[in-house]
């Protein structure tokens, strides 16, 4: 009996002595589970899970993450970050910042006498300033837009957080980023366009993560926003706010098949934009898109913005905050959003009515949601409260989802998505 308590005690020291990492599971290797949204169709989505050890990488900077992505390859790969990763910085980990990019002479106190609107009025933009102001742009984009290629998994280790950058899948498939914190895709040199918005506006270059021309993507457990440089900070110039971020995750070009789970946006403007314009009538059939159990605060719109797509948007907690919002949900042209119990929290001064928005949008299902805590039917309230500039809505958007997880209560996603939602929160 004394040589079996003795045994026993050995084991029990042997496994209280093993590191702490040997049963922590490679998240690396994690695939998107069966029926986990549209990103789960057909062949599922894998990433690099299937990589050779070459092909494991555990990254500390941008020189070590650019040389992991071998500009956009398809060989499987499983690339880790670690630590904080500036995108702005030159080969030997020195910052950059706007004044090392600009050149030809550009600078933001000439780009503004030139083009005001008060001069210049309302022509398309031309002459020294505006070439000087490409020329230092495309310098900035060699440094912060990162290729992302087919059969890739980037993960976040404990703490990861990647700034500057603009993660772009380009006509791939078969991508996973996870558990990143990607912050600050910050434009040193936004354009004026005269013609926007009918007294123009500053448009900005980069998003953190872009999706364009990419299939099956599964995006989970990331936060994403503009954490050091808020555009609210940022001045008042051709009386509009100028700009220094695009969104924070867009889907675009005939992008399909793509589930975004678990995952925090947060203070920023445009957050996410479905679809690339009302003319693009390629996106018909693709854009098909799940977003659940996504956490938005402080974001003015987009939370999504959709054309053409299926989108079923389900089990998503928003925490509207700020005099400067929009709209949470726009129904664009030719969208079919399917929502179903998501929780809105809003200050006094937003409406019910104020959650949604048209533009040439025809149809919105919604069931089972909650507003301050209180249920409510977003599209009954949409119709009866429009501004007569948009039309009324209907609730058949054409499609049911079939590829989803359980969908809990609006009340049961909110407590959960509030406590599990982001980088450093996954089970």
């Amino acid at each position: 009996m004394r040589l079996r308590h003795i045994a026993l005690a050995t084991t029990l020291l042997g496994l209280l002595c093993l590191p702490a990492h040997a049963d922590t599971r490679d998240i690396g290797r994690d695939t998107l589970p069966l029926n986990d949204g549209w990103a789960s169709a057909g062949s599922g989505t894998t990433g690099g899970s299937g990589a050779d050890s070459a092909h494991v990488f555990t990254v500390t900077d941008r020189a070590g993450l650019v040389r992991a992505l071998d500009n956009g390859s398809d060989t499987p790969k499983i690339i880790r970050i670690a630590g904080t990763i500036d995108a702005n910085t030159t080969d030997d980990g020195e910052h950059l910042d706007c004044d090392d990019y600009a050149t030809d002479g550009y600078s933001l106190r000439k780009y503004l006498a030139a083009y005001d609107p008060r001069t210049w009025g309302s022509a398309k933009l031309s002459g020294e300033q505006e070439a000087a102001r490409q020329a230092s742009a495309r310098k900035q984009a060699e440094r912060v837009e990162l290729l992302v290629g087919s059969n890739t998994t980037i993960v976040g280790l404990k703490g990861a957080v990647l700034k500057g950058a603009s993660l772009q899948v380009r006509n791939a498939g078969n991508v996973i980023v996870r558990n990143l914190d990607s912050r600050d895709a910050y434009d040193c040199f936004p354009v004026w366009q005269p013609n926007t918005g009918g007294l123009g506006d500053w448009k900005t270059a980069y998003d953190n993560i872009w999706l364009t021309g990419a299939t099956h993507v599964w995006v989970d457990h990331v936060t994403l926003s503009d954490k050091g440089h808020p555009d609210s900070e940022e001045p008042t110039l051709f009386a509009r706010n100028y700009l220094r971020h695009d969104g924070l995750l867009d889907i675009t070009n005939g992008s399909d098949l793509v589930t975004v789970s678990w995952s925090r946006f947060a203070d920023h403007d445009k957050a996410m934009l479905i679809g690339s314009g009302d003319s693009a009538t390629g996106d018909r059939g693709k854009l098909r898109v799940t977003l659940h159990h996504n956490e938005f605060e402080s974001v003015v719109q987009r939370a999504p913005r959709v054309r053409f797509g299926q989108v079923h948007v389900y089990n998503n907690r928003y925490l509207v905050e700020g005099d400067d919002y929009r709209y949470s949900l726009g129904v664009s042209t030719e969208s079919g959003i399917y929502a179903e119990n998501n929780a809105f929290h809003t200050p006094g001064h937003i409406e019910v009515a104020d959650l949604v928005k048209s533009w040439n949008g025809s149809a919105l299902h919604q069931s089972g949601t909650l507003f301050n805590g209180y249920p409510v039917d977003l599209l009954a309230i949409h119709n009866a409260y429009n501004s007569g500039s948009e039309r009324d809505l209907t609730a058949d958007v054409g499609w049911t989802p079939t590829l989803h997880t359980k969908i809990d209560s609006a009340a049961a996603a909110d407590r959960q998505v509030a406590r599990g939602a982001g980088a450093g929160r996954m089970p």
